[in-house]
């Protein structure tokens, strides 16, 4: 059974989210794992082939010298381990709008409570517990309080304050006027990252809402983002120009 939560807007407008379910966290992660495994073994390789070429020193260097390389490569493959393997969902949720590419491929991404977009702070607090929930049975308990939370949270959630959702696919502007812009690039840089979130949830639920509360929601957050974008949008209506800078310049 899939699970939803209600998120209210400023403008008291209320958009559902549907949940990502187990299944579908599971196989987003069996993803990121298989990426990880696959950068692993080509990294190990490639130092092992590149040690196979460089000239022996071994020879010429002292005992001491000796434990300090040994020491300074140990503390490297140890940052580079963490880095890949947990850095990698920091990143990656940070800097992809809470998804990596098992997300994507899934269709799921992680927000902050109230639907605002994911922060540094919460993908690190979040991931960082993926170590303990990953050593405690390779995330059998992270599975079990997924499906004994309402919200289908894993402890690195509940710390995080982060719940896990679906994309929604949204309709293609209509506005025959839309065809003559084109993605812009500087267009994103002008919106801030609370504009871009909340352009993209209003194209992603605005089937859910009636006519009326479409309306005035798109009025609302369109006055705040028309300032920032050229004379070429100004055609394009409220509800148009929402889902067309979701497409495409946020896209």
């Amino acid at each position: 059974m899939e699970r939803t939560i209600d998120v209210a807007t400023g403008e008291s407008v209320a958009f559902e989210y549907e949940l990502a379910g187990l299944g579908s966290r599971f196989f987003a992660v069996f993803i990121d794992m298989t990426i990880q495994i696959i950068v692993f073994f080509a990294v190990v390789f490639g130092l092992v082939w590149l040690s196979s070429i460089l000239p022996g020193s071994a020879a010429r260097a002292t005992a001491g010298a000796d434990k300090v390389a040994a020491a300074i490569v140990e503390g490297f493959f140890s940052f580079a381990l963490f880095m890949l393997f947990d850095g990698y969902f920091i990143l990656f949720e940070w800097l992809w709008e809470g998804r990596t590419p098992g997300k994507r491929a899934l269709g799921i991404r992680v927000v902050r409570d109230g639907g605002f977009p994911l922060d540094f702070t919460s993908a690190v607090i979040r991931n960082v517990i993926r170590i303990l929930e990953f050593a405690l049975g390779f995330y059998a308990v992270a599975a079990f309080a997924t499906l004994l939370s309402p919200q289908n949270r894993r402890l690195g959630d509940m710390a995080a304050g982060t719940i896990v959702v679906r994309d929604l696919r949204y309709e293609r502007a209509r506005s025959l006027g839309s065809r003559d812009l084109v993605r812009d690039d500087a267009v994103v840089r002008e919106l801030d990252p609370a504009q871009r979130s909340l352009v993209r949830s209003y194209a992603e639920r605005r089937l859910v809402l009636d006519a009326k509360a479409r309306a005035s929601l798109a009025a609302s957050i369109a006055s705040g983002v028309r300032p920032k974008l050229p004379a070429s949008y100004a055609h394009l209506s409220d509800d148009d120009l929402l889902v067309f800078l979701a497409e495409n310049a946020l896209a």
